[in-house]
């Protein structure tokens, strides 16, 4: 089976193909999908099995149904891995057990590859009183510190980065150090945040009325809501975060808030969760199902997308009964209620096709007619499913009440009211990441096309590379049936010329039509005047939208590849290209410094060199020296590391950072009065020291100690690098990141 475009080859191969040495894996992509298909028809009866595997491999081909890349890679393979993307852990308690309970029960469900969103407004206050030891809360935010730090370490052993969400309620006392803290480069890179914002603050914020900060009752502060509101503007503004969920919304158009009270999201927000809720994902590709693309007559046949969308609905029910899970609060709460996250991908692609525009009218009343089929479709789905298996066993009647099922058709409602529905929540708009690429690089998800056509850089096996074309699937299609004639401006359209009333438009009239929530990024661009951008999430609000992200190129997390000149990925490679290492000189000054550390029989020795250069000392060059042997391979390894990174110069602070980030799972240890996790840690913490010291700060004679406030507040825009190839090729689309380079997403 032929793939449209290389890079969709790549990324089979790298993410999604079995191999297994015994028995060989798939030798094609057919035979991913027929090892997809089989898998998930297990969960049906033995004398129907058959069937329904050829109906789910028919559905597969052609990429026109996309099942999340957690159930394409593990899906029949026999590994202990689950197949839901995304998870919301368990409601956090407001005590030290308890807090680093659920910190371990985050770790377990990521070291399967889940991601997590956790609410941390349970957590009391900064400053709050301990009672019975005589201190004070350090607030929710050093919590944050501490799980950011665990995804870190858990997923430095995996294949991919973790992904977490961390929410902060509007009227939690530290809201506001919540708000501002992704300011700071370095902290929360492994979270995205977002603030729950309530009905109640957003009509403080129309009446311009004072708002209360409180926890448990105990209101701690009052601010204007205005100015609390201005704050988060200029934040997102800034440093593209904190997004939103309007909670509130969540919940009363929740079909299940009649048994469960949801508080958080996946990392990507498209799918809000009950405690250990679990979210599993799948996309129904519009781009491959129009008839006639660019004529006059071109359109989707809704037949065909209603009988695609059943198909898919039962696939995905199978998958939650052949699934594994980390924890089994989180089956127990999966198989309650059998939330599925159907969606759709190549939206902006089959816009194309059909001659529409994203965002405008003829583009929102398609995807209007498009949405109101999947979803009337997926509904009936379910309720067939549910007099053939059973409904969901959390199933109520009240259900019937709920805003999404009220809006049905009489006769879907009728079916309902028969037999039950199978799912508790049927439709989600997720990210599709590498799955769109795999598809022939086909518009992700609900997004405009990013770039219709840009140069990649790929590396060959004698270590040359080669630039190769990668193009959006609707140009790819063009040219194959227009060749080079030139491309109608009306629709072929892109996130670059988009206006963010255009991006609220399609995501407002695809949430009428969605059960749970939609993952999609307004991109704005770097040079938008802030009175412009201001209103953006108030405008999301007024048009029923249940969330919003923004994403402008900033400071703090760099700008997007520049599509307009090609080139660029690749000069950005050569600014990005390490310096040579610095010869060592004959003989060197530096210090010693002493870790007992109380696992240990002999003390370490940390010995760190330095070179002097204008005027000024910095970090050449470590060793660690002890007579536990135990430790030799492991801190040799670490000390050659670590000193490369200092003889190249730069700003070294990150790698005492990182290592004090570090939590020994085995436990850590107390030292100097203080809880350090991990003798790693410790290591950190002698790095730091020696930073910190007067040599290495002292400033040479006639340079000023420190950069004045406004330069240290305007740093250089570079464009974003991508952590897997390096090139500056990283854009932010669907709350997740996406490399346009080598197809590294951070949540696929």
């Amino acid at each position: 089976m032929p793939f449209d475009a290389a890079i969709s080859a790549e990324i089979w191969n790298a993410k999604y193909r079995y191999l297994d040495d015994a028995r060989g894996g798939d030798a094609d992509l057919a035979a991913t999908w027929a090892r997809v298909a089989a898998a998930v028809a297990e969960a049906e009866p033995a004398r129907s099995r058959r069937r329904w595997r050829e109906r789910f491999e028919e559905a597969l081909t052609d990429f026109k149904f996309l099942p999340a890349g957690r159930i394409i890679a593990g899906a029949g393979t026999g590994r202990a891995v689950t197949l839901f993307n995304c998870f919301v852990m368990g409601t956090i308690p407001d005590n030290l057990d308890g807090i680093f309970e659920h910190l371990r029960e985050a770790a377990l469900t990521m070291q399967q590859g889940g991601g997590v969103g956790m609410d941390f407004s349970t957590i009391r206050p900064s400053g709050a009183p301990v009672r019975g030891v005589g201190a004070k809360a350090s607030g929710p935010l050093s919590f944050m510190d501490a799980w950011d730090a665990m995804c870190r370490t858990v997923m430095s052993a995996g294949q991919r980065r973790g992904a977490m969400m961390a929410c902060l309620r509007i009227d939690h006392p530290d809201i506001e150090d919540f708000i501002d803290a992704k300011r700071d480069p370095a902290r929360l890179r492994n979270f995205n945040v977002s603030a729950l914002v309530t009905d109640a603050f957003m009509a403080a914020l129309a009446a311009d009325q004072d708002w209360p900060l409180q926890f448990n009752g105990q209101i701690y502060r009052t601010v204007r809501a205005r100015d609390l509101w201005a704050r988060l503007m200029r934040a997102t503004y800034d440093v593209a975060e904190p997004g939103v969920i309007f909670i509130d919304r969540v919940n009363s158009a929740n079909n299940l808030a009649y048994c469960e009270t949801i508080s958080a999201t996946n990392p990507c927000g498209e799918q809000p969760l009950p405690p250990y809720g679990a979210c599993l994902l799948g996309s129904i590709n519009l781009a491959r199902l129009v008839d006639a693309p660019f004529e006059s007559g071109a359109h989707i046949d809704l037949a065909r997308l209603a009988d695609l969308t059943a198909t898919a609905v039962r696939m995905l029910d199978n998958v939650i009964d052949v699934s594994r899970y980390p924890l089994r609060e989180q089956e127990d709460e999966a198989k309650a209620k059998r939330r599925i996250g159907l969606g759709i991908t190549g939206l902006a692609d089959a816009l194309i096709f059909c001659n529409a525009r994203y965002g405008a009218e003829d583009g929102v009343a398609l995807t209007r007619q498009w949405l109101d089929a999947i979803r009337t479709a997926a509904y009936r789905a379910s309720a067939q499913l549910a007099a053939e298996k059973g409904p969901f066993p959390a199933y109520d009647k009240a259900i019937l009440e709920r805003p999404t099922l009220t809006s049905l058709d009489a006769e879907t409602r009728a079916l309902i009211e028969q037999h039950g529905l199978r799912n508790g929540c049927l439709t989600t708009i997720a990210p599709t990441g590498t799955i769109s690429l795999l598809a022939g690089n086909a518009s992700s998800g609900i997004e405009p096309v990013f770039a219709f056509s840009y140069q990649r850089r790929v590396r060959q096996a004698d270590n040359t590379t080669v630039e190769e074309p990668v193009q959006d699937y609707a140009l790819t299609v063009w040219k194959r049936l227009k060749g080079e004639a030139a491309p109608p401006a009306h629709s072929f359209v892109s996130a670059q010329t988009l206006t963010p009333s255009d991006h609220l438009a399609m995501q407002a009239v695809a949430q009428h039509y969605i059960d749970s929530s939609i993952s999609k990024t307004i991109n704005c661009p770097e040079d938008i005047a802030f009175e412009d951008f201001a209103d953006v999430y108030k405008h999301a609000y007024d048009l029923g939208c249940k969330g919003c992200t923004t994403y402008r190129p900033n400071a703090v997390t760099g700008s997007v590849l520049s599509v307009e000149k090609p080139p660029a990925p690749e000069k950005a490679k050569e600014e990005l290209k390490m310096p040579a290492l610095t010869p060592r000189p004959e003989s060197l000054i530096g210090a010693t410094y002493k870790i007992n550390w109380p696992e240990s029989e002999h003390a370490l020795y940390v010995t760190i060199n330095d070179i002097e250069e204008n005027g000024r000392r910095r970090p050449f060059e470590i060793f660690i020296n002890s007579k536990n042997m135990e430790h030799y391979a492991w801190t040799l390894a670490l000390t050659r590391m670590i000193s490369a990174v200092f003889r190249r110069g730069g700003d070294v602070s990150f790698v005492a950072e990182e290592l004090k980030a570090v939590f020994d799972p085995r436990g850590g240890a107390w030292m100097g009065g203080r809880y350090v996790p991990s003798l790693l840690a410790a290591i950190g913490d002698v790095i730091q020291r020696h930073l910190d010291s007067d040599a290495i700060k002292a400033a040479p004679a006639g340079e000023p100690a420190a950069q004045s406030a406004s330069a240290a507040a305007a740093p250089k825009v570079k464009p974003r690098a991508c952590p897997k190839c390096g090139a500056a090729a990283l854009i932010r689309a669907e709350g997740c990141d996406k490399c346009l380079e080598c197809g590294y997403s951070k949540c696929s």
